[in-house]
């Protein structure tokens, strides 16, 4: 039940593969296939998503991008996505769907997409009481901030789990220093009250769209704007945000301590917020399909 499975789609719907045998997570699938540009997201309740439209609509964005012609056929995709994680055996899945600038034919296939599933693990409840230390990835930046792509997620591996133990996620800087988003996420921070996140050079992830929707419900106030690695002893609080993680407090940076060292209550307001979201908004991937 545990191990990555993975499929090509196709007119015919989703067919199963044979991963690579040194393949046991989605870093190292990927370097078995050509370039291209993916999302990643899990599944709740079994087989709905949050937003998937979102997730597609930035991949074809990032497509764009990048210049690739290639016709992504939404609705082929979606009634494949619905397809295999209805008949996955774990309760809810991690799922990437990649879309591919040219055949995987390395992996046996003439298909320009794949979806790979694994076992989702959620966040351990502590995370969200206690929050989490992160770090920096000072050398690590997109060449493109607003595409997706799979050059980029192999670039990240070095700060992935298991290679450092202490850090939760790594942090990306502009050159001047500006903490810009994580490797895998949004970042967040509270200053005066006021609830602070990049405007431009980092990637547009969908959780932080789903943030940004609920501010003006909680009455919070959002700046646009980065913040310096020096200024952290400025911040009430910080946050880091993502599909699999939803909003995750931050408590020290780089070693520092972010204001009293606990998770806050404008993050706590937000997380809660985020959850009644989503309680009403999860769907299957082909709800609203002819």
């Amino acid at each position: 039940m545990g191990e990555l499975r993975l499929y090509a789609v196709t007119d015919g719907g989703a067919e199963r593969m044979v991963a690579p045998e040194q393949a046991s997570n989605f870093a190292d699938l990927y370097r078995y296939v050509p370039f291209g540009v993916y999302s990643a997201l899990r599944t709740l309740e079994h087989n709905k998503f949050l937003d998937l439209a979102d997730h597609i609509a930035r991949t074809k964005l990032s497509m764009e991008l990048i210049g690739m012609s290639y016709h992504l056929d939404m609705q082929r995709l979606r009634r494949a996505l619905h397809q295999v994680v209805t008949l996955y055996p774990a309760g809810n899945a991690r799922v990437r769907f990649d879309v591919l600038a040219e055949p995987a034919t390395a992996l046996g296939t003439d298909s320009h997409e794949l979806i790979a599933l694994m076992p989702f693990i959620a966040v351990p409840d502590r995370y969200y009481d206690e929050g989490v230390s992160v770090d920096y990835a000072p050398k690590l930046q997109r060449e493109l901030a607003r595409a997706k792509t799979s050059v980029f997620a192999q670039q990240r591996s070095q700060y992935s789990p298991g290679k450092v133990q202490d850090p939760y996620e790594f942090l990306m800087l502009d050159e001047k220093g500006h903490i810009l988003e994580g490797t895998m996420s949004n970042f967040w921070a509270v200053r005066d009250r006021e609830v602070w996140t990049a405007g431009e050079g980092m990637l547009e992830g969908v959780t932080r769209k789903i943030i940004l929707s609920l501010l003006p419900q909680l009455d919070i106030g959002v700046r646009f704007d980065t913040v310096h690695c020096e200024d952290l002893p400025d911040l009430d609080e910080a946050a880091i945000s993502g599909s699999s993680r939803a909003v995750i407090p931050v408590v020290q940076i780089g070693g520092e301590r972010v204001g009293d060292g606990r998770p806050g209550p404008i993050f706590r307001r937000i997380l809660g917020a985020y959850q009644e979201y989503v309680a009403g908004a999860i769907r299957t991937a082909v709800s609203g399909l002819d």
